[in-house]
């Protein structure tokens, strides 16, 4: 087993940093500056198309895309360590259709709030009644997952999982990065604080 993370601090880099160190996995951490992508932008193009991270090399093969990374990561690696669901268990599709809602579903809504408000985009680019709109579809989407969180500890049931180290860093960016407020959904709000105190956040860059 030979893995190489291609990263940046603080980006969407980091749910794959904190479930290699879940998953007790070495692997060579390749840190690069979003600020300066000329510096290394054509050494990653022949490894993902799109030059983006985080980009993970699994003996020899590139793959790229969050949740395609922690899917193959939770197959390869995660069954036999109680993290992620075998592929003839039940579970293991509650594990794919929640971890495609976080990567697409919340991540187009938190996208929508982020291009619209802040420095993340010109401010003549920028449109307050699609800010608003994102941010009432992050409400109506954090309010389902606080719904399945009042019942059970994790988004797949009563153990953590991938799921939740793909989840949690998401959705604690939506409260610091874009300003969104978890109150209005207090288990939501919880399940990740329970998250984030586990010892392997420490490992997250």
């Amino acid at each position: 087993m030979a893995l190489t993370l291609y990263f940046a601090p603080d980006s969407s880099s980091s749910p794959i940093t904190w479930a290699l160190a879940e998953l007790g996995l070495e692997y060579e951490a390749v840190e690069l500056d979003l600020r300066n992508p000329d510096a290394w932008k054509s050494n990653l193009l022949p490894l993902n198309p799109m030059a983006q991270v985080p980009t993970l090399i699994d003996d020899g093969q590139p793959l790229f895309e969050s949740s395609a990374i922690l899917v193959h990561l939770g197959d390869r690696y995660g069954v036999e360590r109680g993290l992620w669901p075998a592929i003839d268990s039940p579970d293991r599709m509650v594990a794919l259709s929640w971890t495609m809602w976080f990567a697409v579903t919340v991540g187009s809504a938190m996208k929508m709030v982020m291009l619209n408000t802040g420095t993340w985009w010109p401010a003549q680019m920028q449109n307050e009644l699609q800010a608003a709109k994102g941010r009432e579809r992050l409400t109506s989407l954090l309010t389902i997952l606080d719904e399945r969180l009042a019942t059970q500890p994790y988004i797949v049931g009563s153990t953590f999982s991938l799921v939740d180290a793909l989840g949690a860093p998401t959705l604690r960016w939506a409260s610091h990065g874009i300003g969104f407020d978890l109150a209005a959904t207090p288990h939501v709000s919880a399940w990740v604080e329970r998250c984030i105190a586990r010892d392997t956040v420490e490992q997250m860059k």
